[in-house]
């Protein structure tokens, strides 16, 4: 893995948004493979203001996102197609019927269509406090594939705050799974706040473990972690560091 210093969350969102447009303009029918939550949102962002001022294109391009909640529809604000939708595709010229989704009806379908597309050029990842990648869970196999997932009590805690209540949050979701993810041809794990500072400390301390699902990063070939300042604070304060 190699990591990338940024000197705050809107430095981390401007270098991954050039390395995806990067990516577009080199190949343009790529396959994206995208991420939700906090952490992208300047990102997505980023890419917005580039189509706006630049026209980068994305009439070839396909995506295919990391997950997906059981049990809400895609017109559900809470759902990722909503997300999508809102912070990313409706303000560029992808056309819809090259966005794509898991659901709990297709999981193998989905690894058949990630093939069948090319499989993923470039993967963005973010990490949950606990190290999972997409909603794969500490614990889960490093061989899985895409299906239904259990969300741990911690992960829907972290989720709440986009819900009126703890209650309102999924207890399920279907995620891309380890061994899917781990096939990106490129993958660009971003990390930002100090609520990450322990994981990502964990993640370039740590031996590879199920246990800490996003360790198996360590064995891709090309991963790139930019995290900002606040995330990279106790991997810094620490002794024998990848920074000494």
């Amino acid at each position: 893995m190699k990591l990338i210093e940024a000197a705050s969350y809107e430095k981390m969102s401007e270098k991954a948004a050039e390395l995806v447009i990067e990516q577009i303009k080199r190949k343009a029918n790529t396959v994206l493979g995208l991420a939700t939550g906090g952490t992208p949102v300047g990102m997505y962002k980023c890419l917005t203001e580039d189509y706006q001022n630049k026209q980068t294109s994305y009439e070839q391009v396909n995506t295919v996102n990391l997950d997906e909640y059981v049990g809400l529809s895609k017109e559900d604000p809470n759902s990722y197609a909503y997300y999508m939708k809102e912070h990313l595709f409706k303000h560029i010229n992808i056309p819809p019927g090259q966005t794509f989704f898991p659901s709990k009806e297709q999981g193998e379908q989905y690894e058949e269509l990630i093939a069948s597309l090319g499989g993923i050029d470039l993967q963005i990842l973010g990490i949950g406090e606990n190290g999972h990648i997409g909603f794969n869970e500490p614990g889960t196999s490093f061989h899985s594939k895409t299906g239904i997932v259990k969300l741990t009590d911690s992960t829907r805690m972290a989720n709440a705050r986009y819900f009126a209540s703890i209650k309102e949050v999924p207890t399920h979701a279907v995620s891309m799974g380890i061994a899917t993810i781990m096939q990106s041809k490129k993958i660009i794990l971003l990390v930002s706040g100090k609520q990450k500072a322990n994981i990502l400390h964990r993640l370039f301390t740590e031996d590879v473990k199920e246990a800490l699902p996003a360790s198996i990063l360590k064995t891709h070939p090309n991963v790139l972690v930019i995290a900002d300042q606040d995330a990279l604070s106790v991997l810094k304060e620490q002794e024998g560091s990848v920074f000494q």
